[in-house]
């Protein structure tokens, strides 16, 4: 108790009078006294004098000396910086128990108990070996980790001491920081980036390839060859213009990807837009002998948007009902305005249909169902990725339903 220590910390401060007073109680006692006599002087001169002691000097004594001593701990400071932190953060002791966890780490990786220890929840052997090389070094590390489930997720798991200033922390706690950065999309885009690199190059290298030769025939065995010239040139200049076609695909897409976070806020009406797009579709369609067919509503269909972008979704859906539902000889077009409901624009073709399996993967970039039929058509394998590009700027959705045998509908909704 606190008063306990202070009496005894002002008997020691007064400890040459309680001497005497002592000395004096006892002489009273060998002259003969009574002994309750002398007790009582001894007693109350002991409290004169405590009674009279500086009180500076009592209160001069520090609080920390003054109290049991407690050991001071930066945890609160560290749990309160760990929990303003947006990726997934554990603080360890140094045997590696859990001491606390933010709630990124909670979403992530589900709840680690305090006190528990984090080997019984990490599984990967990696991100073990990494934490526990470090709590016996006191070094810093980190290491890529990848889980499959319940989704494919790639982090940046790293582990490294709290460094605090030698006079905040009286005892010899050492913690530390065991973090975890999502880099999932990074390696989604990093591998799409490949891929596109790979696929243009792959594009573009088919028809020089086609170029190169006939230029070599030109200029060797054709070189005195009318005919040959003439249907090679014909040739050449088709192979020309599918790669004008594909460059001209990967700068919209380019150019789409810069302002993707911008959506556009013109008011633009679809119905004269729509008939826009099919005059500048019919002689196309005329050459394909498919006859397109508007359903319009009566008055107007506003929406928010860029209209060259629309111009272009459309005019890409419905060249593409042309093409690959020439078979049906017709595609319809139908604009849904109803009241209290999404406005819906949807191309149907009677062509031959897409299998199942390959309807996710439609807007993907230059993904084809069939690569033959889709080069003997002229596509770069890149419109329907343009599509989903204008339409996730315009803040629409591309539903695709389709059966083998009776036709596909592409359906815009806004």
């Amino acid at each position: 108790m606190a008063w306990h220590w202070r009496f005894l910390k002002r008997a020691n401060e007064q400890k040459g009078v309680l001497i005497v007073v002592t000395l004096a109680a006892l002489v009273a006692l060998l002259t003969g006294s009574h002994p309750l006599w002398g007790a009582l002087l001894w007693l109350a001169v002991v409290v004169t004098a405590l009674a009279l002691a500086p009180r500076a000097e009592v209160d001069k004594v520090p609080q920390a000396e003054v109290e049991a001593p407690s050991e001071k701990s930066c945890l609160p400071q560290v749990s309160a910086a760990a929990a303003a932190l947006d990726m997934p953060v554990i603080v360890l002791d140094r045997e590696g128990a859990a001491l606390f966890q933010n709630a990124a780490a909670t979403r992530a990786l589900g709840v680690f108990p305090v006190g528990v220890h984090v080997f019984a929840r990490l599984r990967s052997p990696g991100v073990v070996d990494m934490v526990r090389e470090t709590l016996a070094t006191s070094e810093p590390n980190q290491i890529e980790h990848s889980e499959r489930l319940p989704s494919e997720r790639v982090y940046v798991v790293r582990i490294a001491p709290v460094t605090v200033a030698e006079k905040a922390v009286a005892s010899e706690e050492q913690l530390y920081l065991l973090s975890f950065r999502d880099i999932s999309e990074l390696r989604r885009i990093d591998r799409m980036r490949s891929d596109f690199v790979a696929n243009a190059s792959h594009e573009l290298r088919t028809p020089l390839a086609s170029l190169r030769g006939f230029i070599e025939t030109l200029l060797g065995p054709a070189r005195e060859d009318p005919k040959a010239r003439e249907r090679f040139l014909v040739i050449m200049l088709d192979q020309v213009t599918r790669m004008s076609r594909l460059v001209d695909d990967l700068l919209s897409l380019s150019r789409l990807e810069v302002k993707s976070h911008l959506a556009p806020d013109q008011n633009i009406d679809l119905v004269p837009l729509l008939g826009h797009v099919r005059d500048a579709l019919a002689p196309l369609a005329e050459d394909l002998d498919v006859a397109i067919n508007l359903h319009l509503p009566e008055g107007k269909a506003e929406v928010l948007g860029d209209r060259d972008e629309l111009v272009q979704v459309f005019e890409n859906l419905i060249e593409n009902a042309c093409k690959y539902g020439q078979e049906g000889k017709a595609v319809d077009v139908y604009l849904r305005n109803g009241e209290g409901r999404p406005i819906e624009v949807s191309v149907v073709d009677r062509g031959a249909g897409i299998p199942a399996e390959h309807v996710p993967r439609l807007t993907e970039r230059f993904y084809r169902v069939s690569v033959e039929d889709s080069r003997s058509k002229k596509g770069t394998g890149l419109g329907l990725a343009i599509v989903k590009h204008i339409l996730t700027r315009h803040r629409a959705r591309l539903i695709v339903h389709s059966k083998v045998g009776e036709g596909t509908e592409f359906t815009v909704r806004f």
